[in-house]
């Protein structure tokens, strides 16, 4: 039998059609905070990035405000493999090591220019700890600087002492107890219930938080006392990265690598708009008394003494570091 051109380009697109689909590895991404946080919305412009420079091979999936995984379960979920990829607080891993909360010491890095300087003194720790249990690191963002959110005026530090305060991590239960306050631990996305059950009456946040949980509505005074700027990790799961192709792997790093710059960039733009914008929404924004910055200032002295001892020589050998930038 004779085959005509218009048999023979059917039998090609046939053919066509029957070739295997290009390969394509899904990962899923939890993150605990909400879509309108900008950590979330970095970690999603990174999820597009890979996507486009793998052209699709990569496809990352951002689940945002603990839909996959709760917070506490994200680092375990992803070391598991579970979650490929995840988000997380830093400074949450500080019960298996103090070295993963030293940007959550009060006053030790308290402005971009030192947080970065601590993050280059202590990056090179963090990647080894993380590396022990099979994750690698891809990048870190700093929040903006944490301050007082009160639901009223506070100038002497003794009227803090009893109050109910949200903790997030191991740093701020032991600033609230410095100051003797009750620390509560409470999550990003319960700080409004928290407030309006009664379960609290203070947090130490950043603005950011604040605008996203509509501080205005439980809270009525902010006090920028900028303590410090604790860092989300973003991380893979060793061996799922390493499942990948070269040209996936170094498009995965390149992206990252944008991820941080941009997302330090985010951060220190949140700082001022959402200060603002409590201040746009009702809130009394002011500065420190002398004497409340004084009590800070000695709960981080404690502080810094307490993880100096309990960090040992990684501490240290951090710390020079960190003096040495």
């Amino acid at each position: 039998m004779t085959l005509t051109l218009r048999s023979l380009g059917l039998a090609g697109a046939l053919g066509a059609l029957a070739l295997p689909a290009a390969a394509q590895t899904a990962w899923d991404m939890p993150t605990p905070y909400g879509d309108a946080v900008f950590h979330t919305q970095n970690v999603m412009q990174f999820a597009d990035d890979v996507r486009e420079a793998t052209g699709g091979s990569l496809d990352i999936t951002v689940h945002s405000a603990g839909s996959l995984f709760g917070h506490a379960e994200i680092k375990d979920s992803v070391r598991r493999g579970l979650a490929p990829a995840g988000e997380i607080l830093l400074s949450r891993l500080s019960n298996e090591n103090p070295v993963f909360e030293v940007d959550s010491i009060p006053f030790l890095a308290d402005s971009y220019e030192d947080a970065q300087a601590l993050w280059d003194a202590s990056k090179p720790q963090v990647e080894e700890l993380l590396a022990e249990q099979g994750l690698t690191l891809l990048f870190a963002v700093p929040w903006p600087g944490q301050s007082l959110f009160l639901t009223e005026e506070v100038t002497d530090p003794a009227a803090l002492e009893g109050v109910s305060f949200r903790a997030y991590n191991t740093a701020t239960e032991q600033l609230a107890t410095e100051l003797g306050m009750i620390p509560t631990q409470v999550e990003a996305g319960d700080i409004p219930t928290a407030f309006a059950t009664g379960r609290v009456s203070a947090m130490m946040t950043s603005p950011s938080t604040g605008v996203s949980s509509q501080a205005w509505d439980y809270t009525s005074n902010y006090i920028d006392v900028q303590a410090w700027l604790p860092k989300n990790v973003v991380f893979v799961n060793t061996e799922a990265f390493n499942a990948l192709t070269e040209d996936e792997q170094a498009a995965v790093m390149e992206a990252a690598a944008t991820a941080e710059t941009r997302g330090w960039e985010m951060s220190m733009a949140e700082t001022e708009t959402q200060i603002a914008a409590l201040e746009e929404n009702g809130m009394t924004v002011s500065q420190p008394s002398e004497a409340l910055a004084a009590a800070l200032a000695a709960a981080g002295e404690t502080m810094a003494a307490a993880w100096l001892e309990s960090a040992g020589e990684a501490g240290q050998a951090i710390m020079d570091a960190y003096e040495a930038e």
